[in-house]
């Protein structure tokens, strides 16, 4: 699957933006989704997580309450719907494929090297 992120800019702090991260090659449905950010000279961290259902999402604390991760099966697309953005949130955004989930897993996955297959990221500055 060949994975494709969009949406990124340059926002002031407290607008919102919403990333799109659209697969080809093959249904998206098949794959857990991962959204990973990587600011300049620090390692790439994760951000959400959405099963391969949509009915499992997971959050790292700093975002918790802020952003949104949704999909479209039928679009082959999942979203990361971003507010009340931050100084702290500018970095490469990144999409992510797991293979392999249960479609209807309560489990969640955070790690980097967990996911298969990468986009090429987006990039999304927030200025103060």
């Amino acid at each position: 699957v060949q994975l494709q992120a969009s949406g990124g800019g340059l926002v002031q702090a407290g607008d919102s933006l919403t990333l799109s991260c659209v697969a080809s090659g093959r249904t998206l449905r098949m794959y857990a989704v991962g959204w990973f950010r990587q600011a300049p000279g620090k390692e790439r961290e994760f951000v959400s997580y959405i099963s391969r259902s949509g009915s499992s999402t997971y959050y790292t604390d700093s975002v918790k309450g802020r952003f949104t991760v949704s999909r479209d099966n039928a679009k082959n697309t999942v979203y990361l719907r971003m507010i009340d953005l931050k100084p702290e949130d500018t970095a490469v955004y990144y999409c992510a494929a797991k293979s392999g989930t249960i479609l209807t897993t309560t489990s969640y996955y955070t790690g980097v090297r967990q996911y298969d297959y990468w986009g090429q990221g987006t990039q999304v500055t927030v200025s103060s």
